[in-house]
């Protein structure tokens, strides 16, 4: 009896050193995360590509009396309400508009953390899912310019994290409120938060249609990503509040410093976003691409390409680094096998979370599109490649070898993707693979 009590003391306490080490390791990550995107974060010092339509907006909501036309209306607020504090705090210029994509950039990373303990619960596959997301390169750079899509991202990740955290319970109810929450936080910075949302809704509605239909597996097991006895408690009003109620609450919110409490101008806010989002009439521009070309890097974007006196370029460019983004289709192959033949429940999750906020651009009348639209997908094209690469019978170091392979490209890139690091014509030239590149 003396041994047991010993052995149960003992145990005790693992649950506050797992959550008390995950909690450090979180900090670790956001410290080192802001740090480095905070190198050389000034250069350019001036506004560059889509800066000159968030800035400006910013800038508007820090004045005494805010008058008509409200600029930029085609985008949530939140996104820019956050460049603006920081406006204020460190002043109109580069640190200042830029500040705040470093911050939820770090927190991005923070997020995907998260993601990866609750859909492998392995502190070494998450922080290899952290390094893959780093090096692809996109979220990189998004993190460096005043543009809205990296505060989407960062609590879409959130979101993310509480929806497959919640996905494991029988009681999921806070969980899933809490991906909610995030959700609406996501969608108040972009109306592309919402196709994580959208996910959200559509996998509950899957399981809960299922569940109606009294489905079961002949050969079920505790893997299946669909269990006939899933949140036994989780009621209809539950789904309401967490994935209706809850993030058009926090939505909303963030319109009432720029509009009040006036109903007709917070549905005409909602009319101009909708009217932008789901037109067909918009201009062609140099840079744009389609929807399916973008898991292939076919058309990146230039955010800036400046030939300096010397001789030399100052240059940053959107493309994602192929090293990881094109293996990232064939680990697609392998997660869809296990999942239609095994069932598998992380090969759903993932397959979910990287489908959900990719071909939800498919669904739109709109036109226009930029490969900066996939940063969401190739984000979570990390916990894709992760699963993949540590599948049985994968050897254990298959999966960091990815990863070093993954942070050589990264290093070859950073020419052309922080300004800061200047470069040659010659080293433009030979990084410059494929015609469609310039």
């Amino acid at each position: 009896m003396q041994r047991r009590r010993s052995v149960n003391t003992a145990s005790e306490p693992q649950p506050r050193r797992s959550a008390a080490r995950t909690a450090i390791v979180a900090a670790a990550i956001f410290v080192v995360a802001q740090v480095v995107l905070l190198l050389g974060v000034t250069t350019p010092d001036k506004l560059y590509f889509d800066e000159v339509h968030y800035v400006p907006a910013a800038r508007q909501m820090l004045l005494p009396v805010i008058e008509e036309p409200i600029l930029n209306p085609m985008h949530p607020p939140l996104a820019k309400e956050i460049i603006a504090l920081s406006i204020r705090a460190f002043g109109d210029g580069p640190l200042g508009w830029r500040y705040p994509a470093t911050l939820f950039g770090a927190l991005a990373l923070v997020g995907v953390y998260f993601c990866g303990l609750a859909l492998f619960a392995s502190q070494g596959r998450a922080l290899a899912a952290v390094l893959l997301a780093f090096f692809n390169q996109m979220l990189f750079v998004q993190s460096r310019i005043a543009m809205l899509d990296i505060f989407a991202l960062a609590f879409s990740l959130f979101a993310i994290a509480a929806f497959i955290h919640g996905f494991r319970q029988q009681r999921p109810q806070l969980a899933f409120a809490l991906a909610g929450l995030a959700a609406g936080l996501s969608a108040a910075c972009k109306w592309s938060g919402l196709f994580v949302l959208a996910t959200c809704i559509v996998i509950v509605a899957a399981v809960r249609l299922m569940q109606g239909w009294r489905t079961r597996f002949a050969d079920g097991n505790s893997e299946d990503w669909y269990q006939p006895d899933l949140w036994p408690d989780f009621r209809l009003h539950h789904f309401i509040a967490c994935f209706v109620l809850i993030p058009a609450v926090v939505y909303l919110a963030t319109f009432v410093p720029l509009y009040g409490f006036s109903l007709p101008d917070l549905l005409e806010a909602q009319r101009r976003i909708f009217a932008d989002n789901t037109t067909s009439a918009i201009a062609g521009h140099t840079y744009m691409s389609s929807w399916p070309s973008w898991p292939f890097l076919v058309r990146p974007v230039w955010y800036l390409f400046d030939k300096l006196a010397d001789g030399r370029i100052a240059a940053i460019v959107f493309l994602g680094n192929p090293l990881i983004l094109w293996p990232v289709l064939i680990a697609l192959v392998v997660a869809l096998r296990d999942w239609i033949v095994t069932r598998n429940r992380d090969a759903f999750l993932v397959l979910a979370f990287y489908l959900g906020p990719y071909l939800a651009w498919a669904l739109l009348p709109r036109v226009l599109g930029f490969i900066y639209y996939y940063l969401p997908a190739a984000t979570t094209a990390s916990f894709v490649l992760v699963y993949a690469l540590t599948r049985k019978p994968a050897p254990r170091w298959l999966l960091w070898a990815f990863v070093a392979v993954g942070c050589a490209g990264f290093v070859v890139m950073l020419p052309i993707t922080a300004a800061f690091i200047e470069t040659s014509m010659a080293t433009f030239n030979r990084l410059m693979l494929f015609q469609s590149w310039i």
